[in-house]
């Protein structure tokens, strides 16, 4: 999930922030960023004095070419401040080389200031091979970076040479600037936006593409592509998104398609009509998540209803009958504080035939359904935290695997593929 994809070519601002690790971690005035402008092209250099502090005292060194390096010699942490120019998603990577002889496993914490004490992992696990003693750069793909300033931390399991750290520019963030808000009053659903997937391509007109294998908050294995058909396309009259394993050198790829950027929505009879895959190991989804998202801070902020969610343990690989969960999320009520809204009901046949899965949003209430049966109600509007409904939300297709739920059972090792098979998406309004 870290090569070369068709959204380079796309016409944006390159950022690069570079932060070069070449002095003892101790509070030190901080100098003047330097701000480099190359044509198109924004890079921000930070230099060693502005990094923060550490977890312990870490040595110094330098190399014959001049290289200064930081030698960290057991697991922990560095702290430094970075002021993102742009809002976006970026390429996140570190030139490091392992000192111990053994693996190591970083990460970068984001925003480790948090008023909620909340740990955002915006990298996922980067693997440092024991045999790395040469510096070398990992990366990942798609971390999603708010415009200002960020308290990062870099943690590390061992003994570690840390070089730097930089974040690059892929896609500069875009809200949607249409925004359908649905009558909410009436006796019939009418029609106002749909997708019905009869044309031979993907729409870009009505869907873009999330990018990337950061782990999406949830240690998820799959690097999400762009415009591949091997991932995602039209397929007799369906949408198919495809998770396929050991492609592109990535134990996984698939597909997150949604509205943002293009159109978000207020209220409504929002619909669709899928089949979810069995096996153990994947996670499929039809949800919405706030246009006020732009990085990791703004979640449950921004608010999210899950209209459809699916894990392939619990489904019966025989029959295929599985469950159905659906959910509100939002600053006062989210799985992380344990007291997020949900519930769940039983579907059968879940992969081999179709089911339409819905949420009914009102000012007054979210109401989620399968096959038209209502089994999920929200309607706390005890303040503004627990209600952030009020504004417009994103509609997101997407087919995971792995993670801190779809792979907590571990992973079918036999599988090679799974499709999530999604017919039509449909908004309505009451008249």
């Amino acid at each position: 999930m870290k090569r070369l994809l068709s959204y380079c070519s796309i016409g944006i601002y390159l950022v690069s922030i570079l932060m070069i690790f070449s002095c003892e971690f101790k509070d030190k005035p901080k100098k003047k960023e330097v701000v480099v402008l190359e044509g198109k092209s924004h890079k921000i250099k930070i230099e060693a004095e502005n990094l923060t502090h550490s977890s312990e005292q870490f040595k110094v060194e330098s190399l014959v070419s001049k290289k200064v390096y930081v030698k960290a010699p057991s697991g922990g942490w560095i702290a430094f401040d970075v002021d993102i120019p742009i809002a976006g998603r970026y390429k996140s990577e570190i030139q490091v080389s392992s000192a111990s002889g053994n693996v190591v496993n970083c990460w970068i914490e984001d925003y480790y200031d948090n008023k909620d004490n909340r740990t955002y992992n915006i990298t996922g696990n980067m693997t440092i091979q024991k045999t790395a003693s040469n510096f070398f750069i990992a990366s990942k793909d798609g971390s999603p970076l708010n415009k200002g300033l960020h308290k990062m931390k870099l943690h590390f399991s061992d003994s570690i040479n840390i070089d730097w750290v930089r974040f690059t520019l892929l896609k500069e963030h875009t809200s949607s600037p249409k925004i359908m808000t649905q009558s909410t009053e009436g006796s019939k659903w009418s029609l106002v936006w749909a997708d019905e997937f009869n044309q031979e391509e993907i729409d870009t007109t009505k869907w873009t593409y999330d990018v990337g294998n950061w782990g999406w908050g949830n240690d998820e294995l799959q690097y999400y592509t762009a415009n591949r058909k091997e991932n995602a396309r039209i397929e007799n009259n369906n949408l198919i998104i495809e998770a396929r394993k050991a492609d592109m050198g990535e134990k996984w790829t698939s597909a997150r398609l949604t509205t943002r950027g293009k159109v978000s929505f207020l209220y409504g009879k929002i619909e669709f009509r899928a089949k979810v895959p069995r096996y153990k190991g994947n996670w499929a989804a039809g949800w919405t998540l706030g246009n006020d998202y732009v990085d990791e801070l703004s979640w449950p902020y921004c608010g999210e209803i899950d209209i459809l969610e699916s894990v392939g343990y619990e489904m019966d690989d025989a029959t295929g009958n599985g469950i159905a969960h659906a959910s509100a999320h939002s600053g006062a009520r989210y799985f992380k504080l344990g007291n997020q809204p949900t519930n769940t009901v039983a579907v059968f046949n879940m992969n081999s035939e179709y089911h339409t899965y819905s949420v009914e949003w009102s000012p007054k209430e979210i109401k989620v359904l399968v096959d038209d049966n209502p089994y999920f109600y929200y309607n706390d509007k005890s303040s503004e935290l627990s209600w952030p409904f009020s504004k417009p939300q994103n509609l997101i297709l997407n087919l995971t695997i792995g993670g801190g739920w779809g792979g907590v059972k571990g992973m079918d090792e036999m599988i090679t593929s799974q499709k999530m098979i999604i017919d039509y998406v449909r908004v309505y309004e009451l008249q």
